[in-house]
């Protein structure tokens, strides 16, 4: 039977311990390679490569995340960001093509605002909007990647075929990313985020 409340006390430990060794372990190793990339994203939009952005994060309390800038002038949201590819760099385009413009929220993770799997950490106007039983996904911190993600891992190029894209994502993409998410949250184990991570890195 599925429970319908988030994650209990030892659930919460568990994953936290999970978080704190794995993306310590990560910084250790790249570190130097994030450092590198913050770099050669400077040079290419021609602004710090490191940018800061408020995300809604758990108990929709907002957050700082951390990303490598893809784009020139203001950097957007993820779904929105596909309207506006016309200002993501070369380099932009690579980053995002392999995620690499992740890799700073290692960091989020490691002091807490953030899990290495859960819900995507979303802008003001969708998790911080949602009621019912829906708000199970605000229970949890969320995450680098997950099971929706990996679902929409290629959710810019699916976006790019629509003729409103904003339109598809609100009532589309993020219906189905809500709906993936609360799974994740009603069944989860520390297999299913080990699982997640691994496809993450091979798929």
């Amino acid at each position: 039977m599925k429970k319908s409340r988030g994650l209990n006390r030892k659930q919460q430990f568990l994953k936290r311990m999970f978080d704190i060794f794995f993306s310590f372990i990560g910084l250790i190793f790249l570190f130097v390679p994030i450092l590198i990339l913050v770099i050669f994203a400077t040079v290419s939009t021609k602004k710090l490569g490191l940018f800061t952005q408020q995300r809604v994060g758990i108990d929709a309390q907002l957050f700082t995340m951390y990303k490598i800038r893809t784009m020139k002038g203001k950097e957007l949201g993820e779904s929105i960001a596909t309207l506006n590819r016309d200002r993501i760099t070369s380099f932009g385009h690579f980053l995002r093509e392999f995620n690499l413009d992740e890799l700073p929220q290692l960091f989020n993770v490691l002091i807490g605002n953030m899990s290495l799997v859960g819900p995507r950490p979303d802008v003001i106007g969708y998790a911080d909007k949602l009621v019912g039983k829906d708000k199970i996904i605000l229970s949890v911190k969320p995450g680098i990647t997950g099971p929706a993600t990996l679902k929409f891992k290629n959710e810019e190029k699916l976006l790019i075929n629509q003729s409103n894209q904003k339109k598809y994502n609100d009532e589309v993409i993020w219906i189905e990313k809500v709906k993936i998410n609360k799974q994740y949250i009603e069944n989860w184990t520390l297999l299913y985020d080990i699982e997640c991570i691994i496809k993450t890195i091979f798929n």
